[in-house]
């Protein structure tokens, strides 16, 4: 995948906000060829490369799933960056879960374009709730989710859940419009005790087995790998570890109560 399809495909989604200024500058630094090219691209363009102001008049336009893909892996970059740098250092195993993740549901191809600006981010400052309220605005929900899952993903990759990873998580997860029993859930899906299956099941243990029955239904079909089938297979089969946590907590409860 090319940086000029990354950056037009992008640019194809969403208008000139927070993440298009933090783009453009690390553009500035180590795109400006490849903005320049895109920009003329989106120019040349009539279906894709319709400008920034047409596409917030259009509101209901539908996007590609090349759009929603690029997007979903530049919004991905930049509140990683913001979850690597909460606790105010950047770490290795972060870095790498990162560069794991990336070549496991986008390919080896994507994996040296992205760490650059991955790179690139982590040497500026991400506003969160800017750049959280445009991904909720050209987001869907399903979308949202998944993207929390793996930013809570990079929070444990070196083993220690820290208060300020959390503080962070959560204002993503309020920046981007996750309930906060969604948030919460997600949240449990990263620790292995017998509360946490509840938790993450959005029920608490003084539940009926038709209770626990009927929400892991719920979050199932919530939490489905088809809920995002739009953004490709790559991020469909990132889902499918979410989704085997519902399974895993539901088997859990039903192993403590005899089920």
């Amino acid at each position: 995948m090319g940086k000029i399809k990354w950056i037009a495909g992008f640019l194809g989604w969403v208008t000139w906000g927070p993440i298009g200024a933090l783009l453009g500058f690390l553009a500035g630094t180590f795109l400006d060829v490849q903005l320049d090219a895109s920009r003329r691209l989106l120019e040349s363009d009539d279906t894709a490369g319709r400008s920034a102001g047409a596409q917030r008049q259009a509101g209901n336009r539908s996007y590609t799933a090349d759009e929603q893909r690029n997007s979903f892996i530049v919004s991905l970059l930049v509140l990683s960056s913001a979850v690597i740098k909460a606790d105010g250092q950047v770490r290795q195993a972060e870095l790498d879960h990162v560069r794991s993740f990336i070549r496991r549901n986008f390919g080896s191809d994507v994996v040296d374009e992205a760490m650059r600006m991955l790179d690139g981010l982590n040497r500026q400052t991400v506003n969160i709730y800017e750049v959280g309220g445009q991904i909720a605005d050209h987001m869907n929900y399903s979308q949202r989710l998944q993207l929390f899952h793996y930013l809570t993903g990079i929070a444990t990759a070196d083993g220690d859940f820290s208060a300020s990873e959390k503080s962070v998580l959560e204002a993503i997860a309020g920046a981007i419009r996750l309930s906060k029993s969604d948030t919460s859930s997600v949240i449990a899906m990263f620790y292995k005790d017998k509360e946490s299956a509840y938790a993450v099941l959005e029920i608490s243990s003084s539940a009926t087995d038709d209770e626990v029955k009927a929400a892991y239904r719920r979050m199932a079909m919530k939490h489905h790998p088809d809920k995002v089938a739009t953004l490709g297979q790559d991020v469909q089969k990132a889902a499918e570890e979410k989704f085997r946590k519902i399974q895993e907590a539901y088997e859990t409860i039903k192993k403590e109560r005899g089920m």
